[in-house]
């Protein structure tokens, strides 16, 4: 009987284990989704999706104003690699490898890209009580915030 009920424990143990990572997990899925977001003169959409690791990457959908004055599509021509600057401005990948931190509540572990400074900052991301994704970069110290609306 004592066996028995001792692999009734381990069980129960090993099922509220599962069933707390699943609630991180879910949680830090509540990022998944399309935005809607402006920054500077900039009206853009972007898409946050998880990736097979677990992590979350954010990527421009969408630009309004996507064309130079010859129509040519506007390229990510700040980007600090080389490799990346032939990119179109409604491709450019903000983050990846974002990871949900349950202690702080918050996203964080990444450095966000903002392109038209053509820089990187360590990035958190933490949505506020009005429902807004805030997203803070900060380099050395300085930082800036931006917020993101969920439309999808």
């Amino acid at each position: 009987m004592k066996k028995l009920l001792l692999l009734f424990a381990i069980t129960l143990a090993c099922a509220g284990v599962s069933f707390a990572q699943n609630t991180l997990n879910n949680q830090g899925d509540n990022i998944v989704g399309t935005y809607q977001a402006k920054q500077g003169d900039d009206n853009f959409k972007a898409s946050i999706t998880k990736q097979s690791d677990g992590s979350y990457k954010g990527q421009i959908i969408w630009i309004e104003h996507d064309r130079d004055v010859n129509g040519n599509k506007l390229l990510d021509e700040k980007n600090p690699d080389k490799s990346l600057r032939s990119v179109p401005c409604d491709q450019i990948v903000l983050f990846s490898g974002l990871k949900y931190n349950a202690k702080e509540k918050r996203w964080d572990g990444t450095k966000i890209y903002d392109p038209q400074r053509g820089i990187r900052a360590k990035l958190h991301a933490e949505f506020t009580k009005e429902g807004q994704l805030k997203l803070r970069g900060s380099v050395m110290g300085i930082g800036e915030s931006v917020y993101w609306d969920k439309i999808k």
